[in-house]
């Protein structure tokens, strides 16, 4: 018996109308807030004894021209040009520059310009819808979207220290997006992007916006982040089970000192190659990225115990730490 093809083919079931809503409400949320933070999005080129170095992404905080990027955009410029959303070349200079956090402060001579709304860190989740925009090859105002993978990452920056409170996105990143600006779904700045993982998918990180506020404040004030200072080398390393039993230490790994620098804190304080430093004031350290951390402009002049074991002895050695560069 012969069939028709309505006959033959199985009933599909309508579209859901919901899932066209739901569908919808992501492409207007998307296109709000890349239509929001674009105007504040800049291209930021640099350029080293004449010769073009390379570049990145920028935005706009304040609307008198001044401009959040990476520390590793500009960096080594002797010259940097930037170009804003409405194709308007302008020449910039350094405020300041911190590559410990990888951010940098630079300004145009562009007043009544459109700057971006910064929003609050502290206050995403994971799971949240962002977006990214900035000029990644050189393909000006691409938006990228995608969601928080996770909050409270740590980045290794190239000065070596870790920065803390690292956002961890899959909104896709690459080459000329640092320093452009990772918005929530109202458009407001959460992060700035900074980093991605060479051969990996989908894992991208961006510097929090409630450490790049405080950063560019103190980068227009100052022109740099004050930090302490003790002048030692060292490295991270285990410590004996019977040491830590004897002394009762509340970590099992502590600071091997490497080297001293003359007449620095470390120096004046007695610290000696081979020691391992086990806490600094009442706070515990297992790590240079413990001592790293702890080591902020508020110990600046402000009397400390270094706690070393040397070999079978456990010593208190008064330290106070000086500006990071006197």
């Amino acid at each position: 018996m012969n069939r028709s093809l309505s006959e033959s083919t199985p009933d599909l079931p309508p579209p859901h109308r919901d899932d066209d809503d739901l569908l919808d409400a992501y492409s207007a949320a998307v296109t709000s807030a890349a239509a929001r933070i674009t105007p504040s999005v800049v291209n930021v080129e640099v350029s080293a004894q004449g010769k073009r170095r390379g570049g990145g992404s920028g935005f706009l905080f304040t609307p008198d021209g001044f401009i959040l990027t990476n520390s590793h955009v500009v960096t080594g410029a002797t010259s940097i040009d930037v170009t804003l959303a409405d194709g308007t070349r302008c020449a910039a200079s350094v405020v300041g520059n911190d590559p410990h956090t990888d951010l940098a402060v630079v300004r145009i001579s562009a007043p009544t310009q459109t700057p971006a709304r910064l929003g609050d860190s502290d206050s995403i989740r994971p799971g949240q819808l962002v977006v990214a925009v900035g000029n990644p090859l050189g393909f000006q105002a691409t938006v990228t979207a995608g969601v928080v993978s996770a909050l409270g990452r740590t980045m290794r920056a190239q000065s070596g220290r870790l920065i803390d409170s690292v956002i961890q996105t899959d909104a896709a990143l690459n080459p000329g997006n640092s320093g452009g600006p990772l918005v929530n779904s109202r458009g407001e700045v959460i992060g700035v992007n900074t980093a991605v993982i060479v051969g990996a998918q989908g894992i991208c990180f961006a510097i929090a916006i409630n450490t790049a506020k405080f950063v560019a404040m103190r980068l227009m004030r100052d022109g740099r982040i004050a930090r302490s200072y003790i002048g030692v080398a060292g490295q991270s390393a285990p410590l004996h089970r019977r040491i830590v039993r004897f002394f009762d230490l509340p970590v099992e790994n502590g600071v091997l000192v490497l080297s001293v620098e003359k007449d620095s804190p470390a120096a004046k304080a007695g610290l000696q190659e081979a020691d391992v430093i086990v806490a600094f004031g009442e706070r515990a350290v297992a790590s240079v990225d413990d001592l790293h951390r702890l080591l902020t402009e508020e110990e600046i002049g402000k009397p400390a115990v270094l706690t070393v074991i040397r070999r079978t002895e456990k010593l208190a050695l008064p330290v106070v730490p000086v500006r990071a560069g006197d």
